[in-house]
Formats: C-alpha cells, sequence, structure tokens
C-alpha cells in the first residue's frame, strides 16, 4: 500500500521511483510484446499467401489478423472434402488442398459481415457439422471433434460481432432473404428432383442456383440473373422459372400506378444455354491437421500457446 510523507504531504522518493521503475518496464513489456505479435501476424500471412501462390489474392493488410487456422471437411457436390481455412479478423479466406501445408488452390474469400452460421445435429458423414450461408455461396462443413466445431463457430462469431460493430452495421441481418441457396449433394438423390427422371450418362445431374435442387438439364434449361450469386445469368429450374415470373408479374402491378407508359421488353425465360463449373470439385485425399488459433495480446487470456488439436476430445487444462 503506497503511503504519503507525513511531513510535507507528498510521496516519499524512493515511492515515485519504484512507480517510474514499474511503469517504465510495464509499458515496454506491452510494447515488445506488441511488436513481436505484429511481426509474427505479418508472417503467418504471408505464409498463407505463399501457399495460393499466383492465383490467390493479395491478404496482407493493414489491421488485418489473422486469427486461426485448420482443416474442416466441406460438403460438395460428390461428398465431403477436405478444405484448408483461414480465420482472419475481417475475411474467412478457404481453398483446397494440393500439398498439405505447403501448395492450395482455388482460393476463395468471404467477408465476415456477410456469414450467417447455423448449428445442426451430426450427420451420418458429416460429423460435428454446421451450416455457413453466404449472399453468394451456402455450404455445410464438419470439423474433427465437437470441441474444435465451438472453438470455429465461436471464433467467426466473436470476429464477426466485433467487424459490424466497428463499420456501424446493423446487428440483424436483414439480407436474411438474400442468402444463396445450399446444393443438395449429388448422391442424395439418383433421379431428378422436378420431373423424377432417372440420372445416368446420358441424363447428367446439374444444379438450379436458386434452390439448390438436382435437376436434369430438361428441367434447367432457363437462366435467371440472381444479383448476389453471379453477374451473369444463371442455371434455374423450372419451377422455380414460375417463381421469379411470378414476382416480376408483382412488381409490374405494384409499378401501374406510376408507369404509364406500357414495357414493350418480352421477358426471355430460356437464355443461350451454357456451364457453370464448380469450384467444389478437387482431388483432396483425407487430410486433417490440428486448428491454430492465434491471440492478440490485448486479449485477456493471451497466452502465446493456443491450439485446438483434433484430438482432443476433452481438452486438458493448460499449465500456462
Amino acid at each position: 500500500m503506497f503511503r504519503l510523507n507525513s511531513s510535507n504531504g507528498y510521496m516519499s522518493i524512493e515511492i515515485k521511483l519504484t512507480i517510474s521503475l514499474f511503469l517504465h518496464f510495464t509499458g515496454s513489456n506491452k510494447m515488445a510484446e506488441q511488436l513481436t505479435f505484429t511481426i509474427q501476424n505479418r508472417e503467418r500471412i504471408q505464409a498463407v499467401e505463399s501457399t495460393f501462390g499466383r492465383t490467390g489474392k493479395m491478404l496482407l493488410k493493414p489491421g488485418r489478423i489473422l486469427v486461426g487456422e485448420g482443416c474442416l471437411s466441406k460438403l460438395c457436390r460428390r461428398g465431403p472434402k477436405p478444405k484448408v481455412f483461414f480465420l482472419f479478423n475481417d475475411i474467412l479466406v478457404y481453398g483446397s488442398i494440393m500439398v498439405p501445408g505447403r501448395w492450395n488452390n482455388k482460393q476463395k474469400l468471404i467477408p465476415l459481415e456477410d456469414v450467417q452460421q447455423e448449428d445442426l445435429e451430426d450427420g451420418m458423414a458429416m460429423p460435428n457439422q454446421w451450416l455457413i450461408r453466404t449472399p453468394r455461396k451456402s455450404f455445410y462443413v464438419s470439423a474433427a471433434s465437437p470441441e474444435e466445431k465451438n472453438a470455429w463457430m465461436g471464433h467467426i462469431e466473436q470476429y464477426k460481432s466485433l467487424l459490424v460493430q466497428a463499420k456501424g452495421l446493423p446487428t440483424d441481418n436483414a439480407a436474411e432473404n438474400f442468402f444463396a441457396a445450399t446444393w443438395i449433394p449429388d448422391m442424395a438423390s439418383a433421379i431428378c428432383m422436378r420431373c423424377s427422371k432417372r440420372f445416368n450418362v446420358a441424363n447428367r445431374r446439374h444444379h438450379c442456383r436458386r434452390c439448390g435442387y438436382i435437376v436434369c438439364r430438361a428441367c434447367s434449361k432457363s437462366r435467371a440473373l440472381i444479383p448476389n450469386i453471379s453477374s451473369r445469368p444463371v442455371r434455374i429450374c423450372r419451377a422455380c422459372v414460375s417463381r421469379v415470373h411470378e414476382g416480376k408479374e408483382q412488381g409490374k402491378q405494384r409499378a401501374k400506378g406510376k408507369h404509364w407508359k406500357k414495357n414493350t421488353v418480352e421477358d426471355t425465360p430460356t437464355l443461350c444455354e451454357y456451364e457453370t463449373s464448380s469450384d467444389d470439385e478437387s482431388s483432396e485425399q483425407g487430410y486433417q491437421v490440428p486448428t491454430k488459433w492465434f491471440k492478440s495480446p490485448e486479449d485477456e487470456d493471451y497466452s502465446p500457446y493456443c491450439y485446438i488439436k483434433s484430438e482432443h476430445r476433452n481438452p486438458p487444462v493448460s499449465e500456462l
């Protein structure tokens, strides 16, 4: 306990010197920790950039922090595939694994403010799964353990909230109706989900971009513009064509009182057909690595060691 000098009401020289030294060394330690973290964070981000090579986008920018990295299973058209995921404080990045730990491909960037997560029960092929929804793409992912799943979901939600607050965005997601549909995996149906025709070599599977159903070519000849998914018209099934036209008709009825001139442009439900390649198909084999979480010195529970390993079904109490 600090005491005042009874003679003149001022703190003694010894106490002043002690306080000055304490503040000096405390401030120096914090600055050193911050400088070390900045250097380490820069090296980590540059290492991530190097794994994607020239095909990837530049990830290093002022204020960006790499929070964690790891391998998650992503449900693709032909079943679960291992993907490498990198969580930053403002974006979520994932890609296909070509050479584990050295070479990744098909980099995808998702702004955290666009992400909505939905917890799900375990599936037969996807234990510890949950749904990641975004306006451009929605997909299922699964972790190696319940602890790792909770860690991923918690960190994503935590940094999304911080980003939304920093940008002054509304906390309630007003774009909920504009999330992309989740594609149903190819193995889920052997027949067209619209006309019930069986798929074979000649009758291939396709996906409606609006509802995510598996459909045949005859039931998905139409194209429509879905701005949140693509700037070009994309494949939709015949059921969604009807819904799109119903929406257009309702829009025209509402606009009748405002525009006296009749629209002379005819709607064309069937446009020139083209194939859109899926980024989900790759040749990854089974591959799993522990998830790493990196913390900033500003965090209350900051520690130089913070790993969540897949084999930790019951995480041990850390002695650090």
